[in-house]
């Protein structure tokens, strides 16, 4: 094992570093971190998925006394839940599919299906000799969009890759 120094870094970082890692090889998405100001922003060329972002991402997110903001041009449509997560990965890799299954006292259940692939950025992790974490989509989707009624982030399985239940 190297002796370099552990670097350690703040925890709002790594939320930026879970941002672009879910979103950053998105071809319409680049992801942005504004250091001065503790803003995460998203810059959307596909203005229907902007609009589905701004409506399922969090505004903001609290680490003690720091609050990170996430900003994302909007567009004022409305859609289904199902459809915002649909538009905001349509072409993005890391998403599957998504489908809606009708849930307890005729609740919609919204399941929003990653790809089966572990996914490895750097953050600062001191389980890991490189600092990396390894996860999978459906995690980092859990920490991202908190807070969600009705809707579950699931890892496709190898036999039933890109196979919608419904769309």
């Amino acid at each position: 094992m190297s002796k370099e120094k552990i670097k350690l870094s703040p925890p709002w970082y790594n939320y930026f570093r879970e941002v672009k890692a879910l979103f950053g090889d998105d071809p319409d998405i680049n992801v942005i971190f504004d250091d001065d100001n503790n803003v995460i922003k998203l810059y959307v060329e596909n203005h229907d998925k902007a609009d589905a972002l701004e409506q399922i991402l969090p505004k903001e997110k609290a680490f003690g006394a720091v609050t990170v903001y996430i900003e994302v041009i909007p567009q004022n449509k409305e859609m289904s839940k199902v459809d915002l997560f649909r538009k905001a990965f349509e072409g993005n890799p890391a998403y599957s599919y998504s489908a809606t299954v009708d849930g307890i006292m005729s609740n919609p259940l919204h399941y929003i299906v990653f790809r089966n692939r572990v996914v490895q950025y750097w953050s600062d992790s001191l389980n890991d000799i490189n600092g990396n974490t390894s996860t999978l989509y459906e995690n980092i989707a859990r920490d991202i969009f908190d807070n969600l009624d009705n809707v579950c982030f699931n890892t496709d399985t190898p036999e039933n890759l890109a196979k919608p239940i419904n769309n």
